[in-house]
């Protein structure tokens, strides 16, 4: 018993002295803890401020790359301190006002060195509107670095080295190297691009190395690629040589640091843009006008190749960046483009030109097309006749000329317009398959163009001016007759699927002939429309014998005359004869037409009233074939007014009413001669008897004339 008394003592006091033991253990634990801890603080505060007294020191001594890596190395240390616990925030925020302060402070000295070291002198703001003065205000422009090959080389490459090393280390490279680039595309890359008359003019001084433009006589619009690469590549090996040539360096982490290419950096940032600039100011202008330069262009591409080769060489581009020579080396793509567009933009000039401006063409009238080779063997056509094949043969032989267009006049830009077509064609038949395919159907296109742009564009000329609206019909015609066998020329020559039967322009010709045989319809019905109410005032040509009637109905008639007279001239060697004789005939038979129907339509006609029709229509008699004048040379208008009985078909019942109106009773019923005379062919029994009655008085002789007309 005593023996577990005993032991119960021990174990209790030693379990006692142990929680007493592990209470102070932990108390000490925590000691040191805090020890620690606060150890650690005043260490990275007592770093802190060595870094930031280094700093100061390097600063003074215009060692910025000590001096950024020790405000980096500021940093870290307050980083770190935000990180722990306990440390007092507002001493950080002290802390982090001080940090600020110095870098913003260092910011500032780095920059006022390195105004100092490339230093731009710029035309003042705005930019002039007038090309001299903006010309002018251009050669303004400078660009000073430090002379990198002058005996004071060493000192300044490490004083060019701490600013620039400095602003990486502050992570502040590239945004002083985006506004520098900025800068020097607007002020000097892209104006030696557009404009040809500047070059570029480097100085060596002692200390300095200047470059400035200077303005060179020259008589293109637009530069040349190769002196173009030449003026970049020069400024390229000056900013190389005099300030991106510095090696340099940024921390990844605290332990490994990555290098900086300058030039490969500021070529990342202006690459895309001077790219797009020489294309859009240069190359663009320098693509072949017709195929038979392209092979010419072979030297922009290899200008181009060296051109990049060599910023690849002083590490502006990267392997990869081949934008500027894959466009170059897609000459044909750009020049089946540029080629369509130009083609369009022509053509829109023509259509948009004066109508008025005409020229002749006959059947001995010919477009001239070059010398085509074909890509397609052409396919033969047998002489080998079957057997059994019928000849079917007529003693006549077709024309020469049949399928050959009229005598007429066209508008000269209508002509240029289909000469463009044909040339494009021909072109096309040289070209590469992609560019043969874009050229046919830019020509196709530019007949839809004309399809809708004359129409609208011409419209009111169109519809007031007769002359101008009969040489529109002539251009529809015109371009109708050679889009019949457009394409068929050209089929063979071009590649697939063109060749196959897709070269055709038919589909054209029946919208062409309909599109200027609307149009002179219009301006017919415009003309009739005229004629009719001018006849209108005529007082229906009723009681003649009264002195205004008479007048009215002279005046009316010699308008009427009038009228088609100036038409006749307008038309007179435009239109062909055969539609001119067609379009005059049609008026005056509308004319004359309305004069019988209203003179048949009389219910009396006195005697002198009957002088007084007949004195009208005998004025329209002996000046209507004079209408007729188709051709310039009077001597050969004979024919057509001799025919005048085929162009008015109203003209032998005119010439019967004339009889008519002088004839007595018998004489009108000799000529009725039971139906069959001419007076019965021209006028129906209803119209005859209506010119009796009203011509003759009611008598037994009136009677019985009237019982012979049946």
């Amino acid at each position: 018993m005593e023996i577990d008394v005993l032991k119960s003592q021990i174990e209790n006091e030693v379990q006692r002295d142990l929680r007493v033991a592990v209470t102070e253990f932990s108390e000490l634990k925590q000691q040191l803890e805090k020890s620690t801890v606060l150890l650690s603080v005043l260490t990275q505060l007592h770093e802190f401020d060595t870094a930031l007294e280094t700093h100061q020191q390097a600063l003074l001594e215009k060692n910025y790359t000590k001096s950024a890596e020790h405000l980096n190395k500021a940093q870290h240390n307050l980083t770190l301190l935000k990180s722990r616990k306990g440390v007092e925030l507002k001493m950080l925020q002290v802390l982090g006002t001080e940090l600020i302060v110095q870098k913003e402070k260092l910011l500032y000295h780095l920059g006022e060195e390195w105004k100092q070291l490339a230093v731009w002198n710029l035309p003042p703001s705005p930019a002039p509107t007038k090309a001299e003065d903006l010309f002018r205000w251009t050669l303004k422009t400078e660009l000073r670095l430090c002379n990198m090959t002058s005996r004071r080389k060493s000192d300044l490459e490490t004083l060019l080295l701490s600013i620039l090393q400095g602003f990486a280390i502050l992570g502040e490279l590239n945004r002083k190297l985006k506004f520098f680039s900025q800068i020097l595309l607007k002020y000097i890359l892209k104006p030696l691009v557009v404009e040809p008359s500047l070059d570029v003019e480097i100085e060596l001084r002692a200390n300095d190395a200047v470059l400035r433009f200077s303005a060179v006589k020259s008589k293109c619009e637009h530069e040349l690629p190769a002196k173009v690469y030449l003026k970049i590549t020069t400024v390229l090996e000056f900013l190389y040589q005099h300030l991106l040539h510095i090696p340099l360096w940024v921390s990844v982490d605290r332990k490994e640091k990555q290098d900086i290419n300058l030039a490969e950096l500021l070529g990342g940032m202006i690459w895309e843009e001077l790219s797009e600039i020489i294309i859009k100011n240069c190359l663009v202008f320098s693509i072949p006008a017709n195929s038979s330069q392209l092979e010419l262009y072979e030297e922009v591409i290899k200008a181009t190749d060296k051109f990049e080769e060599k910023l690849k060489e002083m590490q502006f581009l990267q392997s990869h960046s081949t934008d500027l020579l894959k466009y170059a080396r897609n000459v044909n793509v750009h020049f089946a483009s540029k080629k369509c567009q130009d083609v369009i933009v022509t053509a829109r000039n023509l259509m948009t030109s004066e109508i008025h401006n005409t020229v002749q063409i006959s059947a001995d009238s010919r477009i001239s097309i070059p010398k085509l080779h074909s890509l397609v063997k052409v396919p033969m056509i047998s002489n080998i006749v079957p057997s059994d094949m019928v000849t079917l043969r007529s003693g006549k032989q077709l024309s020469s000329r049949t399928m050959c267009l009229p005598t007429c006049r066209i508008s000269q830009s209508v002509q240029t317009l289909m000469e463009l077509a044909y040339q494009t064609l021909s072109e096309a038949t040289s070209a590469t398959p992609e560019c043969a395919v874009q050229l046919f159907y830019t020509v196709r296109n530019m007949f839809h163009l004309f399809y809708d742009v004359v129409p609208t564009y011409h419209k009111e000329t169109l519809q007031k001016l007769p002359q101008l609206a009969a040489i529109h019909h002539n251009n529809c015609m015109y371009i109708a007759h050679h889009l019949i066998t457009l394409g068929h020329q050209f089929q063979y020559r071009l590649p697939s699927p063109l060749c196959n039967g897709a070269a055709t322009f038919v589909d054209f010709v029946p919208s062409f002939r309909r599109l200027g045989t609307e149009c002179f319809l219009a301006q017919l019905r415009t003309q009739r429309d005229e004629l009719l109410e001018r006849l209108s005032t005529a007082r229906n040509l009723s009681s003649l014998e009264d002195a205004d009637n008479y007048s009215a109905a002279n005046k009316a008639v010699r308008q009427v005359i009038h009228q088609l007279k100036r038409l006749g001239k307008v038309w007179q060697d435009v239109l062909p004869v055969h539609i001119y004789c067609k379009a005059l005939g049609t008026l005056l038979n509308t004319a004359i037409t309305d004069i019988v129907n209203k003179i048949t339509m009389l219910e009396d006609i006195t005697s002198e009233s009957a002088d007084g029709l007949y004195a009208l229509c005998r004025t329209i008699l002996e000046e209507g074939p004079g209408i007729f004048q188709p051709l310039l040379e009077e001597s050969k208008n004979k024919t057509f007014q001799e025919e005048i009985p085929i162009y008015v078909p109203k003209w032998l019942k005119f010439q019967e009413l004339m009889m008519v109106l002088q004839a007595n009773l018998q004489e009108l019923v000799d000529r009725w001669t039971d139906g069959k005379g001419p007076f019965a062919a021209e006028f129906s029994p209803i119209e005859a008897k209506n010119l009796i009655r009203a011509l003759f008085q009611n008598t037994e002789r009136r009677a019985a004339a009237l019982a012979e007309i049946k």
